[in-house]
């Protein structure tokens, strides 16, 4: 099979996954291929006779795709020669973002230099129950930890819990697991929960705050039961969380129900799935209503604290929705912890839909990226499917960095580094409003980064002008399910104070040179 054969074949699949006149289907199409990278940049595509011919569709409608696409800025097309796939910016991308003098791309911790470090000793870094460190689930000591922040360890239950996952554990190893739940329950649940705490809800001690914080309650089948150790699964951060759900939920031409915009990296999942990413204003119970019932999805993937916009919206009735759907929901509480201005955190999803929520959750966010630890949680026999799924993708998390992470929680409650996040984000928004009052922007309630709109901007080639003044930034067609939000940028403001007054600088000068 030629490759205008194989091309002509993959656009008749992807046609089907799409609504709309016969050019808008055409288009997101083939836009799909040029985003999944099966046609690569530099593609010269198929004649507008050919693939007209091939396709079973007019000439014009070919012609209005292309035109579309050019649009869009994924294609272009070349007097005398045709048109021809551009290179599309991609979301793993962003952490190559090389030399520039401030990165604003990334939704990161951008050092751990808040972060107050333990004395280490390699010899107990490597220290774990099974010694040879391939642990499918993770550590009992960091399950435990993270068990106590949903009420495990105040009751004793952490050792139990600890049994009864059938980890091979020495009686020295548990105790000394239920001993470290003890001294880090208070520090993890209140610190999870600051948001909480001030904000003045009434909550019924530090560990059951921590439990709506940290999104691990309520993911059991009890649904809103405490979550025990052996129903956590660890993961190399929230964004394999999100993959292994890919991997055991969906399978190619499924449909995904997600916000928009959304998630850049669960968008890239999703697609590397063979999966079809269906935009769904799920803020509006009636959107989400009939987009279940039009669909009929394989997940609906949702975020409690959205990326890139910040936005901290009730989204219950997604969970609700979805349960009497039958349908499974990824919730990404990976920025959970990351709400601003006092508020508390979201509810957990799996309170409202316990045995069909797999909910995804990190340390990423608040201590740092670098540590490469997260965890999952949902019922049975997901869970299970999940764990294999681990085992299949890399054999188990680093023994190193989960014990590390662990006497990291035991040492750094979130509090100061939220509060230090609050007075980033409001720097930040000062200086763009006094070196760029041409933008506009909602101030964002959680998370780690501002949603900017750039008037008449095409924001994947401001982002190249940016690069060449030192500066590198997130366009906001990376958080499209359709290459939309184009004249959208989502800007990380975690960065140091003088750092962030360099880059908006940078970024006014490189933005006088863009209107020109």
């Amino acid at each position: 099979m030629g490759r205008e054969d194989t091309l002509v074949t993959l656009v008749r699949d992807r046609l089907r996954l799409h609504q709309g006149p016969p050019s808008r289907r055409l288009a997101g199409a083939l836009a799909d291929l040029a985003h999944t990278g099966l046609i690569s940049p530099g593609t010269r595509l198929p004649s507008e006779r050919d693939l007209a011919q091939a396709v079973g569709v007019s000439r014009g409608t070919v012609a209005a795709a292309f035109n579309a696409l050019c649009e869009e800025g994924l294609c272009e097309r070349r007097h005398g020669s045709g048109t021809y796939v551009l290179g599309t910016p991609s979301f793993g991308a962003l952490l190559q973002a090389g030399a520039v003098r401030a990165d604003l791309s990334t939704s990161v911790v951008p050092d751990p230099s808040h972060l107050v470090l333990p004395s280490v000793d390699p010899a107990e870094l490597m220290r774990v129950p099974s010694g040879h460190g391939y642990d499918a689930m993770g550590d009992l000591r960091l399950r435990t930890v993270l068990a106590a922040s949903s009420g495990m360890a105040a009751s004793g239950a952490a050792a139990s819990g600890a049994a009864a996952s059938g980890a091979a554990a020495s009686g020295a190893a548990a105790s000394g697991a239920a001993a470290s739940a003890s001294k880090a329950s208070g520090l993890v649940a209140g610190a999870w929960a600051s948001g909480m705490a001030a904000s003045g809800m009434a909550a019924s001690g530090a560990a059951a705050s921590g439990m709506a914080a940290s999104g691990l309650a309520a993911s059991g089948p009890s649904g809103g039961g405490s979550v025990g150790p052996k129903d956590i699964l660890v993961t190399a951060g929230a964004q394999q969380g999100i993959d292994l759900a890919a991997r055991v939920l969906l399978r190619p031409g499924d449909r995904v129900l997600v916000g928009d915009p959304a998630y850049g990296g669960a968008l890239s999942v999703f697609r590397r799935a063979g999966a079809h990413v269906v935009a769904v204003d799920l803020t509006s119970p009636q959107a989400v209503a009939d987009a279940l019932a039009r669909h009929r999805p394989a997940a609906v993937y949702a975020a409690c604290v959205d990326n890139p916009t910040g936005t901290v919206a009730p989204l219950r009735h997604v969970a609700e929705l979805a349960r009497d759907a039958d349908v499974t929901v990824v919730e990404d509480r990976a920025l959970a912890a990351l709400v601003h201005d006092g508020a508390p955190p979201p509810e957990p999803l799996a309170a409202a839909h316990p045995y069909g929520t797999v909910t995804v959750g990190s340390l990423s966010k608040s201590l740092w990226g670098g540590l490469r630890v997260g965890w999952v949680t949902a019922p049975e026999p997901l869970l299970a499917r999940l764990t294999e799924a681990k085992v299949d993708a890399d054999l188990a998390t680093s023994a190193v960095a989960q014990r590390l992470a662990t006497d990291l929680l035991e040492r750094n409650p979130v509090a100061p580094w939220l509060a230090e996040l609050g007075r980033r984000r409001d720097h930040c928004l000062a200086a763009l409003s006094a070196h760029l009052p041409e933008w506009t922007w909602t101030r964002p309630a959680g998370g780690l980064s501002v949603w900017a709109r750039l008037p008449g901007a095409d924001t994947d080639r401001f982002a190249a002008v940016a690069r060449e003044h030192g500066v590198a930034v997130a366009p906001g067609s990376l958080f499209s399910p359709d290459g939309r939000h184009r004249d959208r940028l989502r800007l990380s403001f975690a960065l140091p104070p003088d750092l962030l007054d360099q880059a908006i600088a940078d970024l006014a000068q490189a933005w006088r040179a863009y209107e020109r």
